[in-house]
């Protein structure tokens, strides 16, 4: 190092050091004023909880209680571009004492609001019911797709990235938007290994694969996955193909042109290095293929509290997901670790997003009860099934779009006349919901998750194993000018042709 790039070094450390605790005592007073706000804002909701009740006759939470779920929302987008917070932030233990710091203001919240004995209430509500079917069906997915070796080095065309874009887009919804994702990525960032422009490929496999792609099936996509689990026909949502179709054709149409510009802008000497080091494609661990039909089958046959095919009792709690993991383990001791090494197969991935959506699902658990105790008053806004479609898929951007969908989901049931002469969907269990209304629900949950990285949880997971492999993806926001600029007019074209 000469003398000059020395200087420069030292001076950029020095940088740091003068930044780093000046942004550390930011945080940590934002933090401060935060709790401050929420204590009080807590102990003035707390004679009107209790006027209001207990439970779900409670009065819903207080407006500031939204902060720690923005402050988790912000770690996110901002931790990552700051410099002297990048590395410290991909530590994924970092996230996960992040994440249960914003998760542990909100349930102070609870308890001085309420009472601290609503908290195992609230924990089980978001945890119990919502985050471990949600992480074990990721998880699962995740690590079987990661035991099938889908290894080659084709010539980085435009016309190849869009076959991979186009195949992933059509077994999502049989395999999961996971188990496309996990299984696709890595051959794909394989075969573009020698060209310098893929973050696009990127961002439009998230948009398609990790997406899009997701809607024909419960097993597609968490929020669809929940709708089943709430009375929706396993084989229902296959009648979403039309806008599917459509916004599938569209993305790989826009692809397609701007791959072949950025395909353009190589230089000669990687692309002659991109056409003569090739290697055909070859598909190892293909026995993974069984136990992911096995996730599959346990998420259309095992209903908790409902007869297990016909043999006399009935699933218990966690039930499915036990077999879930039943089958991860199969897939682990049965295949070849040579096939994961192959695959630069790690838990860093599906760990990250563990860590982050922990506090995520129990911070937004106080929007959700908003959302929820504002379902009246929604009823004169939420008139048509575009207005479902948007409110739907503008929440999933942010608050993922598994809950977002529930809030909907049971806003329209609850506003079904089933008298009305529209054609209705009738939910096993008892109860309706407008056929339009529920089509629009679930475009706008599965379609709209693609708008920013925690709109759902395979996006997060595609992210990372980018950045592994060395590509610089955009921050949070970012993507969201890809997103907004890509994404949204298609969307408006869906409300307007399907809806």
């Amino acid at each position: 190092m000469d003398a000059s790039a020395s200087m420069e070094h030292s001076n950029l450390h020095a940088g740091s050091r003068a930044t780093g605790p000046a942004f550390l005592w930011t945080a940590i007073a934002l933090s401060a004023v935060l709790f401050a706000v929420l204590v009080f804002s807590a102990l003035g909701d707390h004679g009107g909880a209790h006027d209001g009740g207990h439970g779900a006759h409670a009065a819903p939470p207080s407006l500031w209680a939204i902060g720690p779920f923005v402050g988790i929302l912000l770690s996110i987008a901002i931790l990552p571009l700051i410099s002297t917070t990048a590395h410290w932030w991909e530590n994924n233990k970092n996230r996960l004492a992040t994440s249960l710091a914003f998760a542990a203001m909100t349930l102070l919240y609870y308890g001085l609001a309420y009472d601290f004995a609503r908290i195992p209430a609230v924990l089980n509500h978001a945890l119990l019911a919502e985050y471990i079917p949600f992480i074990v069906l990721l998880f699962a997915l995740y690590v079987i797709s990661g035991g099938i070796s889908l290894r080659g080095d084709l010539a980085a065309h435009p016309g190849t990235n869009t076959a991979f874009l186009a195949v992933g887009g059509l077994i999502a919804s049989f395999i999961g938007t996971t188990g496309a994702s996990m299984l696709l990525i890595r051959p794909l960032l394989q075969t573009n290994s020698e060209r310098k422009h893929v973050k696009h490929t990127v961002i439009f496999f998230i948009f398609l694969v990790s997406n899009v792609g997701g809607c024909l099936l419960p097993i597609g996509d968490p929020p669809l996955f929940l709708g089943y689990l709430r009375g929706v026909g396993f084989l229902w949502t296959l009648g979403l193909w039309p806008a599917w179709l459509a916004v599938s054709i569209a993305l790989l149409a826009i692809y397609y042109v701007w791959d072949t510009i950025a395909y353009r802008k190589e230089a000669a000497a990687d692309i002659k290095l991109d056409e003569t080091q090739t290697t055909k494609l070859k598909l190892e661990g293909k026995l993974n293929f069984v136990w992911l039909i096995g996730i599959v089958l346990c998420v259309a046959l095992v209903k908790p509290g409902e007869e297990f095919l016909g043999l006399g009792f009935k699933a218990f709690p966690f039930m499915r997901e036990l077999l879930m993991l039943a089958l991860v383990g199969l897939s682990l001791r049965m295949t070849s670790s040579q096939i994961r090494e192959a695959n630069k197969f790690n838990y860093h991935a599906i760990l990250e997003v563990a860590a982050l959506f922990i506090g995520i699902f129990i911070c937004m658990q106080v929007p959700i009860e908003i959302l929820n105790a504002s379902g009246a008053s929604l009823a004169g806004f939420l008139s048509a099934p575009w207005k479902f479609f948007w409110a739907t898929g503008v929440l999933s951007s942010c608050l993922d779009n598994a809950p977002t969908y529930v809030v909907f989901f049971e806003t329209g049931k609850t506003m079904t006349d089933p008298n009305t002469g529209e054609a209705v969907v009738a939910l096993a269990g008892g109860g309706s919901i407008l056929a339009s209304w529920l089509t629009a629900i679930s475009l706008g949950a599965v379609f709209m998750g693609a708008m920013t990285y925690i709109g759902n949880g395979p996006n997060f997971m595609v992210k990372s194993i980018a950045e592994q492999s060395g590509i610089r993806m955009p921050s949070f926001f970012g993507y969201m000018v890809y997103s907004i600029c890509v994404l949204v007019p298609l969307f408006i074209l869906v409300s307007i042709i399907f809806l």
